[in-house]
Parts: C-alpha cells; sequence; structure tokens
C-alpha cells in the first residue's frame, strides 16, 4: 500500500472464496465504510484497475487477479504517524501479533478516527506491518468494532497477511465470544443460520435480510441466567459478517446489553421488571457488552496450530458481580 497527499492506493489479490464475485460487490465488501454505488463510481472513472487493465463494475472475478484502488480520500489523513500506546500482546513473532484489543479502541483509521487507532499503536510497536490490505489497514485481516474487546491478530508479513486473509475467508478460524444479552433464552443452546446485508434504510448497520445478503452462521450457548432479564452466552461464529453477533441477537429477539444500535441501549434495560437487575445492568453496561475471548487458526508460515485466549474484561466481571449480588438481595 503507498500513499501520496490525498492518494491512497491499495491492492487486494483475490482468493478462491471470492472467486465468481462481480467486482462492485467484492469491493464495497472489503470496505464496508464506502457504499457499493462509491466503488462503482471509481470502477467507471478508473480508479479500480484489475490485472493492470480498466473493467466493468460486473466484471467477474478469478482466483489470483489483482486488484489495485486508487482513490482521493480527504476525510482522513492519508499519513499514519505511529503513536506509542499500551499493548496487551498476546503472542507475536516475525510473521504476526495477537493483542487483546481494549473495549473504545477503534482498530484502523477511518472517517472520525484519524489517529488513536490500534494500527498506530502496532506500527509504534512493530518494526513493520504487512503491506497489503484496504486504504489505511496495514496487516488488518479482521477487525473487532469500537467498543468490542478481545483478540485481534495482525499479519507483520505479506505471505502471512494472504494466508490469515485465506484461512478467515475459509472459515478455518475457531473465534469465540462472550455476550451479556437481554432475556432468558428459550433453550440451552442454538444455531442461527441467515443472510446478512445492508439495513434497508440505514446504511451504517446490517440486518437480516431474505436476499442480496451472505451467509451468516453462529452458534450459541448460556452459560447463565438472572431472573429471566439478562443471560451470558458463549457465542462461537463460523462466518465473519459485520456485527453479526450483534444482528443475529437482535434477530432472536436478544440484543446485546449496551448495544445501543441494534436494540440493546437504555430503553431496553429500563424494561427490566427488578429494579436491583435494573440497576445492575445501567450502572455496569458502559459499552457493548461483547468480548472477542478465544481464537484458533493455523500459524501462516508453518501451519502449526495456535491457540490465543483474552482475559475477560473488567466490565464483564463487574456487571456479572453486580448481577449475582442483584439476584441475591431482595427486590
Amino acid at each position: 500500500m503507498s500513499h501520496g497527499r490525498n492518494n491512497i492506493r491499495a491492492i487486494f489479490h483475490v482468493q478462491a472464496p471470492d472467486k465468481g464475485r462481480r467486482l462492485d460487490v467484492f469491493l464495497s465488501a472489503q470496505d464496508p465504510q464506502r457504499s457499493r454505488s462509491q466503488y462503482k463510481k471509481w470502477i467507471e472513472s478508473g480508479r479500480v484497475l484489475v490485472n493492470g487493465q480498466r473493467v466493468k463494475c460486473a466484471y467477474v472475478l478469478q482466483k489470483g487477479d489483482e486488484v489495485c484502488v486508487q482513490v482521493v480520500d480527504e476525510a482522513v489523513s492519508t499519513e499514519i504517524i505511529p503513536e506509542p500506546m499500551p499493548l496487551e500482546v498476546l503472542f507475536e513473532d516475525e510473521d504476526m501479533i495477537v493483542v487483546n484489543k481494549p473495549a473504545g479502541l477503534v482498530v484502523h483509521p477511518g472517517a472520525g478516527h484519524a489517529t488513536g487507532t490500534l494500527v498506530h499503536g502496532l506500527l509504534a510497536h512493530c518494526s513493520r506491518l504487512a503491506s497489503q490490505g484496504a486504504p489505511l489497514r496495514p496487516g488488518i485481516v479482521h477487525r473487532l468494532d469500537q467498543e468490542t474487546s478481545g483478540v485481534v491478530v495482525v499479519a507483520k508479513s505479506d505471505a502471512a497477511y494472504l494466508n490469515l486473509i485465506d484461512q478467515f475467508k475459509g472459515h478455518a478460524v475457531r473465534k469465540t465470544y462472550l455476550a451479556f444479552v437481554y432475556g432468558t433464552l428459550p433453550q440451552c443452546s442454538g444455531e442461527i443460520r441467515t443472510l446478512i446485508g445492508r439495513h434497508p434504510t440505514n446504511r451504517k448497520k446490517m440486518a437480516v435480510v431474505d436476499r442480496l445478503g451472505k451467509e451468516a452462521v453462529t452458534f450459541w450457548q448460556v452459560r447463565q441466567s438472572w431472573q429471566d432479564a439478562i443471560s451470558l452466552l458463549e457465542v462461537r461464529i463460523v462466518t465473519g459478517r459485520t456485527h453479526q453477533i450483534r444482528v443475529h441477537c437482535q434477530d432472536m429477539g436478544h440484543p446485546v446489553v449496551g448495544d445501543g444500535t441494534y436494540g440493546g441501549g437504555p430503553r431496553r434495560a429500563r424494561q427490566i421488571p427488578n429494579p436491583a437487575v435494573q440497576a445492575a445492568v445501567t450502572l455496569h453496561a458502559p459499552r457493548t457488552m461483547l468480548h472477542a475471548w478465544r481464537m484458533a487458526l493455523a500459524h501462516p508460515r508453518h501451519g502449526t496450530p495456535m491457540a490465543f485466549e483474552a482475559p475477560v474484561p473488567a466490565d464483564f466481571r463487574g456487571l456479572w458481580t453486580a448481577l449475582q449480588e442483584a439476584v441475591a438481595s431482595p427486590s
């Protein structure tokens, strides 16, 4: 990836799972902050080349295609200046680094977040990150939402980047989360399998859709419940769609606690009939209560199975303790 004064150049190498997809659909999936119509304009104006040639929006991708995007982005600084910050490193070698991202930290630069992201901190910590990736996302092979805490793996070499991307897209990475949700689930475990796509009226949101979405598969099991009001779930996602767990929990009628975007905000908290439980949630759920707890994958160089675990954060422990005390006290 290279940068001019206001130009951002990103290169994508098409892997087997994306063979047969339209170019504009592929690009909008790589960069959810930009719309498909925006990419259509760039393709039509020649800012997107496939194997060095101009193509149409409906171009069907083949495995091995090189897609180069040259855009002008005035909303975000095109220079990433390393910023030292405390990082909880779970693993690091010459190919990748795995960190426990705290809630509140944005993974990579974007509109409204030109500084202070995890990428800025990683560039100060590491001698290098992989050069490949979407604009301003060196080495980023997956991401967590700003309010979600937990395991993030980042590629340090280009070879590792391509391998990890292939593992994520091939659903070879095992990802397990913890989530506090509203209500009591009707059974102790279950599976959700839907299509997820852009919300029909709000481009910043995702939604379960009937068509033109991507398959999203989520497995869940209940670890504990409190007063028919709150449940703690262990969630494993096979796919990695944008906002997948949050959307699936809302679709089940059990939104993630603290998630105002998908039905788990203060209004839902006020519906809890037990005043002690309601107070526990109001005081101890400062953000979307979702934690990327564990991740297992193959090392990108030698294929050795590896597993990483991010300790449960203090706010999760605080809410758990408050709920325990709330149900133990008289209503």
